[in-house]
């Protein structure tokens, strides 16, 4: 069962401030360049407000945003090239399409809102599904050796239209690698909350689940410079994968 989508998703008016504090970053920079300058077909599972799907647009792929979210959609939607981009309401686990992809991706730390096995292997075998034969998938998940805590919560201003809004977040829990926080929106006339629960896979689970949907891991990198993983230090897991032989 899907669980239920956060606030900061769902809410029109977080929508339409999620770019200013979640712009373009060196995730987005490490993907974007993953294209190369070839024309290829790319999925974005979990595209968000479509930063990452409009810059892939300009580049001239063919793009195809996925995201559960209607009002993420709905922000999307007002990207400069967004009428060059397929958008799609619906999980990763319930996508279809009649396309394969070149390239397959799940950023922003989307993949941590699976929250079972069998939502990942559900995912996982959609994106097998749905992969070139010589295609490739890349998405990334925290190192849950890495200590979240000391760094989790902050406030910071955000100035919007309607003048500025204080976000925060708080971690309010974090027990057997599941951590729930809250991140609260202050507007000038009221408040708005959201509560989040994300699941911090260890490396072995997600290759152990990668390998139930018969795909392969290519590399596993633990910096947006592609430096190599260690466990004892990186901050993220970044899975290479692609087809098995």
């Amino acid at each position: 069962m899907t669980e239920p989508l956060d606030n900061h998703y769902t809410s029109a008016r977080l929508a339409e401030i999620y770019d200013l504090d979640s712009g373009w970053s060196e995730d987005r920079e490490f993907y974007l360049n993953l294209a190369g300058t070839t024309p290829k077909r790319i999925l974005d599972l979990g595209c968000g407000t479509g930063l990452l799907c409009d810059a892939y647009a300009a580049s001239g792929h063919k793009v195809t945003g996925v995201d559960p979210a209607e009002a993420m959609l709905d922000v999307a939607r007002k990207k400069p090239h967004a009428k060059d981009i397929e958008w799609i309401l619906s999980t990763a686990q319930d996508f279809k399409s009649s396309h394969l992809f070149d390239l397959i991706i799940m950023t922003g730390h989307a993949f941590q809102v699976l929250l079972t096995d069998r939502d990942v292997i559900t995912v996982f075998k959609m994106m097998k599904e749905h992969l070139h034969p010589d295609g490739l998938i890349v998405f990334e998940s925290r190192n849950p050796l890495y200590d979240w805590k000391k760094e989790w919560n902050y406030e910071i201003p955000l100035d919007t239209t309607s003048g500025i809004v204080t976000e925060s977040r708080k971690l309010e829990n974090f027990e057997n690698n599941l951590m729930t926080f809250t991140l609260n929106y202050e507007f000038p006339s009221d408040i708005l909350t959201s509560t989040s629960v994300l699941k911090f896979w260890t490396k072995a689970e997600i290759e152990q689940n990668l390998a139930s949907a018969n795909l392969a891991i290519e590399k596993i990198s633990g910096t947006w410079e592609d430096a190599p993983f260690e466990p004892s230090s990186s901050k993220e897991m970044i899975f290479w994968v692609h087809n098995r032989s």
